[in-house]
């Protein structure tokens, strides 16, 4: 994918969770979205919804934090959305990621996973070849919660999908899309 110009053949989108609290005695995968998160999780979604970035399937980590950015988000969106939990996105590393990404059924087009760091940085920073300069120079100096990566792939299937085959579309934040 050379060109933004191009429909791509499939699109992931790499959500980072939203701002999490961090209550004492409670589990890591427990960990509740903080009053920030709240906030910044809606704004996500509503610009996706503005822009027409509708993920024909959502991804999500098992994580409290993770299920609770994806519930505001979805609120957010136009239409239903199918979605799966996925264990395979917490706490793991890019590679284990891709191999999530890699099995998703070729009817999927545009596909969001909603998970954690360093795992969203590091799989969008795997799969990125090229892209928009100023995105892709907001993407390497921070990923921060509820970070967005679009990426656009000129592959038939997502098992397609390998280091280096990525355009990045657009990357933005809270702060700059709110």
């Amino acid at each position: 994918m050379t060109k933004k110009s191009l429909k791509p053949k499939r699109r992931l989108i790499l959500l980072r969770h939203a701002k999490s609290a961090w209550p004492d005695g409670v589990a890591d995968r427990e960990r509740p979205l903080a009053e920030r998160g709240r906030k910044a999780a809606p704004v996500i979604g509503a610009y996706m919804a503005r822009e027409k970035l509708i993920p024909d399937l959502a991804l999500v980590s098992p994580a409290r934090r993770a299920q609770e950015t994806w519930a505001l988000v979805r609120d957010a969106l136009s239409k239903k959305v199918a979605e799966r939990e996925a264990p395979g996105v917490y706490e793991v590393s890019a590679e284990r990621i891709l191999d999530v990404i890699r099995t998703v059924e070729p009817g999927i087009r545009t596909l969001l996973v909603v998970g954690h760091n360093p795992g969203m940085e590091d799989a969008a920073s795997l799969l990125v070849a090229d892209g928009d300069a100023d995105a892709m120079g907001r993407m390497k100096e921070k990923f921060p919660t509820a970070g967005l990566a679009v990426i656009d792939f000129d592959v038939d299937g997502w098992d397609e999908v390998a280091k280096g085959t990525g355009y990045l579309e657009r990357f933005v934040a809270p702060r700059s899309v709110g």
